[in-house]
């Protein structure tokens, strides 16, 4: 007898299943919709680690309390192109929803407006944020942080989290260019994922606790992640540090408690810049993206967000493909 591992379900049922399995584990409505959306649009674009089995962090942080999920976001406004969020130790991504309009707002009266957040829970998908904007017309430019897990240029202990940074424009034909990657070689949820199927992972990806290269993901989530790209991809974690953490106020990796274990939030921050082409030239969603084109007509070159693009409308018609197991660790958490 074959027993399935995977069950189709629609993007719309699955939204409902997490927004009720989040409530339950105690999010208010607003919080659990904010991070039900991310999750699955995640799952839909193929981003399988941080869509539907990365939102079960979640519900484990909700009951355990990493994650406050009666949190209200408090907004400011120090400038007008400027807006503030303290999360209150809540999700990424509901101070982030309500800010938007008003960002996108911002954006279109001043050409470049900037969304700081510190003091929440991590951000999962980093290029669902800007994508939002690019949706919009926006050009988008987005860095978070978190706890440590990444050794920076010359050390061989983890001072930085991933640090991931994304990027997204809008392209006239051709969907949206949205460019999502960690400063480390693979993300933490990757190196967690191996360990549980009992699997190796490529030297290169990370040390372990002796300092020394290591192929077990056991031992790597014991010692540190590697940089991509060495020293470059360390300094752009620097980057990353100092625009997320350093600008908000939030927690430095060094001291941002763990997302998967204990009851603390790991007081992560978010830098989102969202920028406005039309007021620098006539036609720039047209213009880049027949460059775009050319370059992959011509070129062979591979375009980030077209592939996520293409998974998110097979998702749409067809239904989204999810693991059994993922679908029943969710649904335990219901009442």
């Amino acid at each position: 007898m074959n027993i399935p591992i995977t069950e189709r379900i629609s993007p719309a049922e699955a939204e409902r299943l997490c927004i009720d399995a989040a409530i339950a584990a105690g999010a208010s409505a607003p919080a659990a919709e904010s991070i039900a959306r991310a999750a699955v649009a995640a799952e839909a674009e193929g981003q399988l680690s941080v869509g539907l089995a990365h939102f079960i962090d979640y519900l484990d942080a909700l009951e355990a309390g990493r994650i406050d999920g009666t949190a209200a976001p408090l907004i400011s406004r120090p400038a007008p192109a400027v807006i503030l969020s303290d999360a209150g130790g809540g999700t990424a991504h509901l101070g982030f929803d309500m800010a938007f309009d008003d960002l996108v707002a911002a954006a279109e009266s001043f050409g470049v407006a900037i969304f700081s957040q510190r003091n929440a829970y991590t951000a999962g998908a980093l290029g669902y944020f800007v994508g939002r904007l690019a949706e919009r017309g926006l050009v988008g430019l987005a860095a978070t942080s978190g706890p440590a897990l990444l050794a920076g240029s010359g050390t061989t202990k983890p001072v930085f989290c991933t640090n991931p940074i994304a990027f997204a424009a809008p392209l006239e034909g051709t969907g949206l260019l949205v460019i999502d990657q960690a400063s480390s070689a693979t993300a933490f949820v990757n190196i967690r994922a191996a360990a549980e199927r009992g699997d190796t992972i490529p030297e290169g990806w990370a040390l372990g606790p002796d300092g020394k290269p290591t192929s077990d993901p056991s031992q790597a989530m014991k010692g540190a992640l590697l940089a991509f790209g060495g020293e470059r991809g360390a300094n752009i974690a620097l980057m990353v540090e100092v625009l997320a953490a350093g600008l908000s106020g939030s927690n430095w990796s060094l001291d941002a408690p763990s997302f998967t274990q204990g009851a603390r939030s790991p007081g992560s921050g978010l830098f989102v810049a969202a920028i406005d082409p039309k007021l620098f030239t006539d036609g720039f969603a047209r213009r880049t993206g027949r460059h775009i084109d050319r370059l992959s007509a011509d070129f062979g070159l591979y375009v980030p967000g077209r592939t996520k693009a293409k998974a998110r409308l097979k998702a749409e018609k067809r239904g989204l493909e999810v693991s059994v197991d993922t679908l029943r660790r969710i649904r335990s958490k219901l009442p």
